[in-house]
């Protein structure tokens, strides 16, 4: 992962946070409910961004080099993949 995605990440995940505290505040000042739930989706889609931008930067790095390299390893990371997509979230 290069030291401009990480910077990027940690943006991001800074955003997710502030979604939390702002989630967390709105349960704490009693407001509406469905105000508090599209708060709290904005916390899940900056979260998945975070996921689909680490995701590419595996893609783009370890996957690359270790499927050309080919041979056990690349088998191990298309079992990772596979198994990642078969988790639910």
């Amino acid at each position: 992962m290069t030291d401009d995605t990480r910077k990027k990440l940690l943006h991001r995940l800074a955003i997710a946070e502030g979604h939390v505290k702002k989630v967390s505040g709105m349960i704490e000042d009693k407001d509406y409910c469905i105000d508090i739930i599209h708060q709290s989706r904005a916390v899940q889609s900056a979260l998945r961004k975070v996921d689909e931008a680490i995701f590419q930067s595996h893609l783009n790095s370890c996957v690359l080099k270790d499927v050309r390299g080919g041979g056990a390893k690349s088998k191990k990371l298309v079992g990772e993949l596979v198994e990642l997509f078969e988790k639910k979230a």
